[in-house]
């Protein structure tokens, strides 16, 4: 599929399937629009079940109201948790059972962090506490400079150790980028190898997605959904409007 990533160009027109399991037939199951696919490696999209349409669905819809909101949006983070975690590395770990027997399994290796981006990142921070039980999370506020439009460092609050984690980098948008590319700057100036940092978030724009993951080819991003593009204000279309309006107020 052709993409412009160059901002404010056309937009691309997010493709249609049928969504369900694949033992039922084409005529049972019903057509609904499926992320847009990108050919960076280092792009991983949620699989696009029906669970997941639902549930985006539902934040999509400008009439539904902030606890149904925050539910099924908790619903998507948890979701987004789980496929993060899959991409930490594991060793072989063999336990005995109660029965007396071997299994042979795996365990993770390596400590991890969270760093949400403020505000609307520290929406997803429940949910990787409902993953990983005591995990430490740091914070960091980036805001657009009002006489240069560029993003700004105001603030952030760090593990000390954070340079020994893999890091989860929690925001749910990604529309041009810009507060996300600072904020990986800001964990790499603290000594986080680029290839221990995740980036987690909701909806992101192919421009933006494209843009992130060209500059950062070896740091992976997790995402549930690839929207069909920016348009003149720079905002995510279809969209869901200002998540962290939405989830917090």
């Amino acid at each position: 599929m052709s993409l412009e990533v160059e901002f404010g160009e056309p937009l691309s027109k997010a493709p249609s399937q049928s969504v369900g399991p694949e033992y039922r037939s084409a005529d049972e199951k019903p057509l609904a629009t499926v992320s847009t696919e990108l050919s960076d490696k280092n792009v991983t999209v949620l699989p696009q079940t029906p669970q997941l349409i639902a549930l985006l669905t539902m934040i999509r819809d400008k009439n539904t109201k902030r606890a149904d909101f925050v539910f099924y949006s908790n619903r998507i983070i948890r979701l987004l948790v789980e496929e993060g975690l899959n991409h930490l590395p594991v060793v072989e770990q063999t336990v005995t059972t109660p029965v007396g027997r071997d299994y042979n399994g795996v365990k993770f290796q390596g400590k991890i962090c969270g760093v949400s981006i403020m505000r609307a990142g520290e929406s997803m921070e429940q949910g990787l506490r409902d993953c990983c039980r005591s995990v430490r999370i740091g914070k960091i506020l980036i805001q657009r400079d009002e006489e240069t439009s560029k993003p700004r460092l105001f603030y952030d609050k760090l593990p000390g150790d954070i340079a020994n984690r893999w890091v989860l980098l929690l925001d749910p948008m990604l529309a041009t980028g810009g507060s996300a590319l600072m904020a990986v700057d800001v964990l790499k100036s603290r000594g986080v190898p680029e290839d221990h940092i995740l980036f987690l978030n909701l909806i992101a724009s192919p421009e933006g997605a494209t843009t992130f993951a060209k500059k950062y080819p070896s740091l992976r991003i997790i995402t549930a959904f690839v929207d069909e593009g920016l348009d003149e204000k720079n905002y995510i279309v279809p969209g869901l409007g200002d998540f962290g309006d939405r989830y917090f107020l």
